[in-house]
């Protein structure tokens, strides 16, 4: 029995300029928010709360273009079945790019944990009130039966916040020493090396096994 031809590798234009904006501004929202919180608990966070105000914004962004943005952004594109990721994980020790359309099967799991972790954490915020007559939730007033539950679940996801984003950190660096694939370019100017069928209207040129 002869080998299966490899797939063959095309570089595509991959992440519209909307995702792209949505993930960097995301991303500084979130790290800046979170230290602002640390260094700053007992202070005046207005820029605390502008900028969960603003990470909700993204997250309802993120949510509508999910269901009717482009190709890959759309959730449906990233919705796999159990065996799609027990192949994908048993790959993962392998020295070699996976050149993945889109989220790949474990990244797109972090997406969803992590935009459902923000979500909620946002959400608790607006009910949030540290008692320090300064700091609570535009929401805290109205609704005080809620006050001392998002207060909690408030604090409580903070530090799980931190160890989502340094798990996304780590894998990115996983992913560029191990397997010798440098995710972040691609969330800068949207082009990827991937395999396997793609939009043809996606595709810039095919590129050689040896050249990837």
């Amino acid at each position: 029995m002869t080998d299966r031809s490899p797939e063959p590798l095309h570089r595509i234009r991959l992440w519209d300029p909307l995702v792209r904006i949505f993930h960097w501004a995301l991303a500084i929202c979130v790290i800046v928010t979170w230290l602002w919180g640390q260094i700053n608990p007992t202070g005046y966070l207005t820029l605390h709360f502008w900028l969960g105000y603003t990470v909700i914004g993204l997250l309802v962004f993120r949510v509508i273009w999910g269901l009717v943005g482009p190709w890959p952004a759309r959730f449906v594109h990233f919705l796999y079945g159990p065996g799609t990721y027990a192949r994908y994980i048993a790959g993962m020790p392998k020295r070699k790019p996976s050149h993945w359309p889109g989220h790949n099967p474990v990244g797109a799991l972090s997406v969803y944990l992590l935009l459902a972790v923000l979500a909620l954490q946002v959400v608790s915020g607006l009910f949030a009130d540290p008692e320090d007559y300064i700091n609570a939730g535009p929401l805290a007033d109205d609704f005080p039966g809620m006050v001392k539950l998002g207060t909690e679940i408030h604090h409580t996801l903070a530090p799980i916040i931190l160890i989502l984003v340094l798990l996304h950190l780590g894998a990115i660096l996983f992913y560029k020493v191990w397997k010798g694939e440098n995710l972040v370019p691609s969330m800068i100017h949207g082009k990827k090396v991937v395999k396997g069928d793609v939009p043809a209207d996606r595709i810039i040129e095919a590129v050689p096994e040896d050249a990837a």
